[in-house]
């Protein structure tokens, strides 16, 4: 990683300024619009994820210099000392799951406010059981050309979650937070075939009332190691660490979370609001250069894919071999060991309009903490409507994409300026319910299993 030296901040601030300055003087087209920025030295952090992508490719390329920002970039031992630094300022910022956020502010957990203007990604995630499971399931999977049909339902499990309580024995599964999307998509496609993931209520934090299978937290560089130690028998995890099981021959990834809802929204980038009230110039800034970087990362039909996969490969990144990161990261997936497919939208950086804050995206995460008990009561639409507000804030993510149009480095019909900040009613899910952001209690009604 590179230093974090004050010396050595200052002399790149001194040749970026004098770039930037020689830049005018030859073509006045490629200067960057000057904020008057009120903190330069920043750190952020993440967890050793490929969807931490952004920020790895913004430092590497020079985006955050290019806006005056000198930026270290720290790895985090789990999602709850990332959230715990943000919050009390010894992070800047930081690569966050989705629900943290609004976990936060609503006082789930951790009672703090915190926002973000930037959405990191799409889809990302897959769900893998270990060997012997799948051995069970692929009896009830049908086969063509003798492959398995994707996607696999749930359905397919059930049995297997049957026998086990029928023996009395545990079904554990991992998955990485309990505000994270892998939980919540882990309990989608496991309600979807009909296998209770379990609540949870004000007394009981462990998510697996009336439970058929028992989800738990693991952290994500755990979950292959958990899984060879019999520990769980399968997770919902981002990459590389559902290739990582097949590299080591011990466990199947069956669906990918694009087959259980496409282009779902994954990681965010967050900031406590006082942070943002603070610097909000310096926040323009940062946001600026994620998109950039976001732009890179799809660019030319995902050209500079490769070059993503060798940066994260490093270790102060995800630390992976280059081989497992590229199985996912370039525009495949390999599911049973050998079954390699194209799946070229597996991972989205920036197309789609995937790094715009949508407040739809954080409704449906809110439907999915009441479905499951995180929210203990019934709340009003107005309430999701407002909350997701109170946490996302385009208008923010907007005025940098106004900035970076007027730069010239993007164009006018990259960005959705026109939106309301709500997608159009979504329909590719497992289970084919239609997800409408502007109705969130309509749309919990819809599930069979599920607080109402």
């Amino acid at each position: 990683m590179k230093t974090s030296n004050t010396k050595f901040y200052f002399s790149l601030k001194r040749v970026a300024q004098v770039g930037t300055l020689l830049a005018m003087a030859l073509n006045p087209l490629t200067a960057f619009s000057e904020l008057e920025l009120e903190k330069e030295e920043l750190k952020f952090g993440f967890i050793k994820l490929t969807d931490m992508a952004p920020l790895a490719v913004a430092y590497e390329k020079g985006f955050f210099e290019d806006e005056g920002l000198y930026v270290t970039l720290e790895a985090q031992a789990n999602w709850k000392v990332l959230l715990d630094r943000t919050i009390d300022g010894e992070l800047d910022g930081s690569h966050m799951l989705a629900g943290q956020p609004l976990g936060a502010t609503m006082g789930y957990g951790t009672q703090a406010h915190v926002v973000t203007a930037f959405s990191m990604d799409l889809n990302g995630n897959g769900i893998t059981v270990s060997k012997d499971v799948w051995k069970e399931m692929k009896q009830y999977i049908p086969h063509e050309n003798g492959k398995p049909v994707h996607p696999i339902k749930a359905d397919a499990l059930k049995p297997v979650v049957e026998r086990y309580k029928s023996e009395g024995k545990p079904f554990n599964m991992g998955m990485v937070f309990p505000v994270s999307t892998h939980n919540y998509e882990l309990r989608y496609w496991l309600a979807a075939g009909g296998i209770h993931p379990g609540f949870y209520s004000s007394t009981d934090n462990s998510g697996q009332l009336d439970a058929d299978a028992l989800l738990s937290v693991t952290p994500p560089p755990q979950m292959p190691s958990t899984l060879e130690a019999g520990t769980i028998l399968g997770y919902c995890v981002g990459e590389p660490w559902n290739q990582q099981a097949v590299f080591k021959d011990i466990g199947v990834p069956v669906v990918t979370d694009y087959e259980i809802w496409k282009n779902n929204p994954e990681k965010v980038f967050g900031v406590s609001s006082q942070w943002a009230e603070k610097y909000p110039n310096t926040h323009l800034a940062v946001v600026k250069a994620l998109i950039r970087a976001a732009m890179w990362l799809d660019e030319n039909n995902n050209a500079n894919r490769q070059e993503a996969v060798n940066i994260l490969s490093r270790s102060e990144y995800v630390g992976a071999d280059a081989d497992v990161i590229a199985n996912s990261m370039t525009g495949t997936f390999e599911y049973e060991k050998g079954d390699k497919r194209e799946v070229p939208d597996f991972n989205v950086f920036f197309r789609y309009y995937a790094t715009y804050p949508y407040y739809s995206d954080a409704i449906w995460y809110l439907t999915q903490m009441r479905r499951w008990g995180q929210i203990g009561e019934n709340k009003p639409d107005s309430w999701y409507h407002d909350l997701a507000k109170k946490v996302y804030k385009p208008a923010i993510y907007l005025q940098a994409a106004r900035l970076l149009v007027e730069d010239g480095i993007a164009k006018e019909a990259d960005f959705p300026f026109e939106t309301d900040g709500y997608r159009s009613p979504q329909t590719h899910f497992i289970d084919n319910k239609v997800y409408n952001g502007h109705k969130p209690n309509d749309y919990i009604a819809k599930f069979t299993i599920g607080l109402k």
